[in-house]
C-alpha cells in the first residue's frame, strides 16, 4: 500500500512505524512541513497503561522511549502560602523534541521515507496519488480545513489563556501546580519535569487578568519577564524560556477543543490532533494519538477494505476518546472556573483539584496515598463538628442547619410512589419511608406532598391539606424519630400545568383518560400538546395558593417534620414562574429573573413567618432548562440561588430540567452536581447535589470537594432501603447505627467483608 502522512508529530510517525512493522512492503512516506529538530512544546506525559501498550506494538521504539523517561510519584499544589503534597500518582514524562527524534530513528530504520519543510498545497491532488492519507498534521490541521463539508469538525475555543514554556528549574521532585495571587487577579502553572535538566511550565490564567496585565500586546520576552516576576520565589533563580519564536507577539493562545463528526472521507482519515483534542491538564493528547494510530495500523490489515478499517477504527476510538474528552473538558472547566475555588481551604481546594476530571475517585486516591487522605478526611469531619481525630468518610460527618442535625450527609431524595388514597399515606408510605430511615441515611424526604387536591400530581399523589393527611404523616414521622436516628423532611409542592395525569407507571405526564380537574400555571402555556391548557393565574389564584402553603406548612409542622421543602423545580407550579419557557406573563410577576423570583419567594416568606425558626427551610430549584438562552441557565440559577439566600432559605436542593419537552440534557456520572457546586462555591450558600449519583465514591468526593454540603440518592435507595448502612461495609466504617433487631445481620455482613479482603490478596498472590 502507498502511504503519505501528513505531518510529523508523534502521531504520523508512530503510525508509519506501526504499519511498517505489519508489513514491511508498505510504501510510506511522512510528509512534515517543518525541520526534523522543530517542536513547539516542551514535554509530554505518558501513563504506564500506555507505556504497556507501545511495549506490545512496537518493544523497540517503546524501550527507547523508557531509557528517556523522567520519573515522579507526587502532586504538590502550591495555594494560599501552603504547599500540599500528595504521592502514588506514578507520571512519567518525556521531551517532546527527544520523543519525536527517537520516532524519527525508528521510523528511518523500517524503511518509512520521511521529508522534512515540505509544504502540502494541494492536499486533494495528494490524495489521488497515494492508496492512503493520514492527516496527521495536528491541532490546525489543513486537512481538516479543506475536507470540511465531509469531516464536519467544531471547535469550541475555551476561556482561559496559556503559554507553553520550559524552565530548568527541574521540579524533579512532583508534578506542581502553582496558584498565585497578583494584583491583576490569580495566574497558575503547571510545571513538570520532562528530562534530566528540564521542565514544562505551563502558565494560564482567565482572559480578564489576561487582559488587564496586556499580555496581548507584548512580546514574548516582555511576557516571561512578567511570568518569571509572578513565579519568582519558584523558579529559583532559573529562567524562563520559549521555543515558539516563530509565533508573532507573547504567544499565549486559547485552547480549541476539537471534535468532528467524522474522521474519514474517501481514502483520508484524520489522526491524533487533526480529529480530536483532549485539554493538556491531564496529559491525554500524545497518549490518544499514540493509541489511535496503534487502533487504525490493527483495522488496516484485520479489514477486508479501507473503508471497513476506517468505519472500525472511528467506532472504537471515538468511544476513547469522547471518555478522555469528557474527562479533560472537567478539567479544564475547573481551571476555568478555578477563581470560584480560591476560597477553600488549602486541604479542601488540593481535593478539589486532585478529583476534577472525575477519573481519580475517593478510594482510588486512598489507593494511591492513604495517609494524605486519612488527614483530609480528619479535616472535614472536624470542621464538621465530629470529635477531633475522627477519621471517617465525608459522608458519615454530621452537619446542621439552624436546630437540625443529621448523623450524616446522605439524603433519600423525594421520590413520587403514587400509592395514596384521595391524598392520604397509606401503609405502603409507612414502611416505605420507615425502611429508608432504618437503612441509615441522615435524612429522608418524602415524595412532593400537594397543598390541595387540584394542586396533585395525579390521583395517586399524597396531600396534606386534610387532617386525615396530617394524621397519617405524622404516624409515619413518630416511627421515624422512634426507632431511627433519621430526620424526615416534608417536600411540599403544587403540580402547576404538569397536574392531572396518569399514575407514573401508566405514562409520564399523560392526562387521565377521564375525571381531569383543571390546572393552573404562571401563564396558560401547556405542558405539552397532550396536555390541557392550564389558566394563567389571578392574583386571587395566588393568594388562595400562598394560603394552601401557609395551612399545609402548619399541617407539617404538627405532623413533627424535621425539616420543610418548597418545591420550586421541575415545571410545576411555582417553578413555571421562574423559568422564561413556561412563564410569558406582562405583570410584574413576568419578565425579568427578579419578576419571575417574586411569587416563589412570596410563598417561601409566608411559609416561613409559621415555621418554627429552629426548623430548615430547602428550595429545589431547577438549575438549568438545558434550552439555552431560552430557559434558565447555570448562571440564572447562581443569581436564583443568591435571592434565596437573602431571603433566608437554609439549603438550596439544586436539580435540572423536566421545565419543558424540548429540552436537551446531557446525561451521565454525577451530571448534575456542577450545578450545586457552582452555586455553593459561588455565593456560600449551603447546597444538596442529586442527579445520577449512586455509588459512595461519588458521594464522598462530592462532599470533599466541597461541590455540595449534602447528597442526595433517589433509584439507588429504591433498589436498596439500606444503601447507606452498605455503603458503611463496603467502606469498613463500623460507626453508623443499625436497627437493633438486626445486629445479627449487621455481624455477618461485616465478617463476611473482612473475610473477603484477607482471601482476595491470598487468591491473587
Amino acid at each position: 500500500m502507498k502511504i503519505a502522512c501528513l505531518g510529523g508529530g508523534p502521531a504520523g510517525l508512530y503510525f508509519a512505524i506501526s504499519m511498517k512493522l505489519r508489513n514491511p512492503g508498505h510504501d510510506i512516506t511522512v510528509i512534515e512541513r517543518n525541520k526534523p529538530d522543530d517542536t513547539f512544546g516542551w514535554g509530554v506525559v505518558l501513563s504506564s497503561e500506555t507505556l504497556a501498550n507501545l511495549a506490545a506494538n512496537d518493544p523497540v521504539s517503546a524501550d527507547a522511549i523508557r531509557a528517556h523517561f523522567a520519573y515522579w510519584d507526587d502532586i504538590a499544589v502550591h495555594f494560599k502560602q501552603t504547599e500540599t503534597v500528595s504521592t502514588g500518582h506514578g507520571f512519567c514524562g518525556i521531551g517532546r523534541k527527544k520523543l519525536l527524534m527517537l520516532l524519527q530513528d525508528r521510523a528511518r530504520e523500517l524503511g518509512v521515507n520521511l521529508q522534512f519543510e515540505t509544504p502540502v498545497d494541494d492536499i486533494p491532488a495528494l490524495a489521488k496519488t497515494y492508496d492512503l492519507v493520514v492527516a496527521a498534521d495536528g491541532l490546525n490541521s489543513r486537512t481538516r480545513t479543506v475536507f470540511a463539508e465531509h469531516f464536519k469538525p467544531e471547535v469550541d475555543t475555551r476561556k482561559c489563556k496559556f503559554v507553553w514554556l520550559g524552565t530548568h528549574q527541574k521540579f524533579d521532585n512532583a508534578f506542581t501546580f502553582i496558584f498565585e495571587e497578583t494584583e491583576h487577579g490569580w495566574v497558575w502553572a503547571h510545571a513538570y519535569q520532562f528530562d534530566g535538566d528540564t521542565a514544562t511550565f505551563i502558565v494560564e490564567c482567565s482572559q480578564e487578568t489576561w487582559d488587564k496585565f496586556g499580555f496581548g500586546s507584548m512580546s514574548q520576552q516582555e511576557s516571561i519577564a512578567v511570568c518569571e516576576r509572578i513565579f519568582a520565589k519558584y523558579l529559583g533563580g532559573h529562567a524562563l524560556m520559549t521555543n515558539a519564536t516563530h509565533i508573532r507577539g507573547s504567544a499565549w493562545i486559547s485552547f480549541p477543543r476539537v471534535l468532528c463528526e467524522k474522521w474519514s472521507f474517501d481514502n483520508v482519515v484524520l489522526l491524533g490532533d487533526a480529529a480530536a483534542t483532549a485539554h493538556f491538564s491531564i496529559g491525554s493528547g500524545t497518549k490518544l494519538a499514540l493509541e489511535s494510530a496503534i487502533a487504525l495500523a490493527n483495522y488496516l490489515h484485520a479489514e477486508k477494505s479501507i473503508a471497513d478499517a476506517f468505519a472500525k477504527y472511528e467506532d472504537e476510538r471515538r468511544l476513547q476518546v469522547l471518555r478522555l474528552q469528557s474527562a479533560a473538558r472537567n478539567s479544564l472547566e475547573w481551571f476555568e472556573e478555578v477563581e470560584r475555588y480560591f476560597e477553600l481551604d488549602p486541604v479542601q481546594f488540593n481535593y478539589s483539584l486532585l478529583t476534577r476530571s472525575q477519573r481519580i475517585s475517593h478510594e482510588n486516591l486512598r489507593l494511591r496515598d492513604r495517609n494524605w487522605l486519612g488527614s483530609a478526611e480528619g479535616w472535614f469531619q472536624e470542621k464538621a463538628g465530629a470529635k477531633k481525630g475522627t477519621r471517617r468518610a465525608p459522608m458519615f460527618a454530621p452537619f446542621k442547619l439552624r436546630d437540625m442535625t443529621l448523623t450524616n450527609r446522605i439524603v433519600v431524595s423525594p421520590m413520587a410512589q403514587y400509592k395514596a388514597v384521595d391524598g392520604t399515606p397509606t401503609d405502603w408510605h409507612l414502611v416505605h419511608y420507615g425502611e429508608r430511615a432504618k437503612g441509615g441515611a441522615g435524612l429522608v424526604t418524602i415524595e412532593m406532598t400537594c397543598i390541595s387536591p387540584e394542586g396533585r400530581i395525579t390521583p395517586g399523589c399524597t396531600g396534606m391539606y386534610t387532617p386525615e393527611h396530617e394524621a397519617a404523616w405524622k404516624r409515619i414521622v413518630d416511627f421515624v424519630h422512634a426507632e431511627t436516628e433519621a430526620k424526615i423532611s416534608c417536600q411540599l409542592g403544587h403540580s402547576g400545568a404538569k397536574g392531572s395525569t396518569r399514575l407514573g407507571w401508566e405514562g409520564t405526564d399523560v392526562p387521565l383518560p377521564e375525571g381531569n380537574w383543571p390546572v393552573l400555571s404562571a401563564s396558560d402555556l401547556s405542558w405539552s400538546p397532550d396536555n390541557q391548557t392550564p389558566t394563567a393565574m389571578t392574583r386571587a389564584d395566588m393568594d388562595r395558593v400562598r394560603d394552601q402553603f401557609v395551612a399545609s406548612a402548619e399541617m407539617a409542622d404538627r405532623a413533627g417534620f424535621d425539616m420543610l421543602e418548597i418545591h420550586a423545580a421541575h415545571g410545576y407550579l411555582l417553578s413555571s414562574f421562574i423559568t422564561p419557557v413556561m412563564n410569558n406573563r406582562t405583570d410584574e410577576y413576568g419578565g425579568s429573573l427578579e419578576n419571575r423570583m417574586r411569587y416563589p419567594l412570596e410563598i417561601f416568606r409566608a411559609v416561613r413567618l409559621v415555621w418554627p425558626s429552629a426548623k430548615p427551610i430547602s428550595m429545589r430549584i431547577s438549575a438549568n432548562d438545558w434550552m439555552g438562552d431560552k430557559g434558565i441557565t447555570p448562571q440564572d440559577a447562581v443569581e436564583i440561588a443568591r435571592m434565596l439566600q437573602e431571603a433566608g432559605v437554609d439549603i438550596c436542593d439544586v436539580s435540572a430540567g423536566q421545565t419543558s419537552v424540548d429540552a436537551k440534557p446531557v446525561y451521565g456520572r454525577m451530571f448534575q452536581t456542577p450545578f450545586s457546586d457552582r452555586i455553593r462555591n459561588e455565593t456560600g450558600m449551603a447546597t444538596m447535589a442529586v442527579g445520577n449519583i449512586y455509588e459512595p465514591d461519588h458521594a464522598n468526593s462530592i462532599l470533599l470537594a466541597g461541590r455540595a454540603d449534602l447528597v442526595c440518592l433517589a433509584r439507588p435507595h429504591l433498589a436498596d432501603p439500606y444503601w447507606t448502612l452498605h455503603a458503611a461495609v463496603t467502606l469498613g466504617d463500623k460507626g453508623v447505627t443499625w436497627p437493633k433487631p438486626y445486629y445479627p445481620g449487621r455481624d455477618q455482613i461485616y465478617r463476611l467483608a473482612e473475610r473477603a479482603e484477607v482471601i482476595a490478596p491470598i487468591e491473587g498472590a
